[in-house]
């Protein structure tokens, strides 16, 4: 039901960005957010956004270098990276759910999850 796209490989300084395309089902009312795992590393939150658009959340890692949006009328999420570093090596998971604000960078407060997409940052 969510379908990331947009991975690769970029240079160090590069930039990409990321797409969560939903399918199946609206997500009218849910809050949508990526997170991202490094290898041998466990899943961090990366960036969320409220249905609205209204609210955004980032992590202390991407704040200035990342932005999450979403469209709405066409079911899609995403994430333009800038800036990208080595250590921003990960495959990204897009994920839909109805965090509080306590739990927004939760990876349990999301229910539904897409299959990932590798970003790879080469030095």
């Amino acid at each position: 039901q969510l379908q990331a796209s947009g991975g690769g490989l970029v240079q160090t300084g590069g930039s990409l960005k990321l797409s969560c395309a939903a399918s199946g089902r609206t997500f009218s009312g849910y809050s949508m957010a990526w997170f991202r795992q490094a290898p041998r590393k466990e899943r961090e939150f990366v960036a969320a956004i409220r249905w609205s658009g209204g609210h955004t959340y980032y992590s202390d890692s991407v704040r200035g270098r990342f932005a999450i949006s979403r469209d709405n009328t066409k079911n899609t999420l995403y994430l333009q990276m800038n800036s990208l570093k080595p250590e921003d090596t990960a495959v990204y998971y897009c994920a839909a759910g109805r965090p509080i604000l306590s739990t927004v960078r939760e990876s349990s407060a999301y229910n539904y999850w897409g299959q990932g997409t590798l970003v790879t940052v080469s030095s």
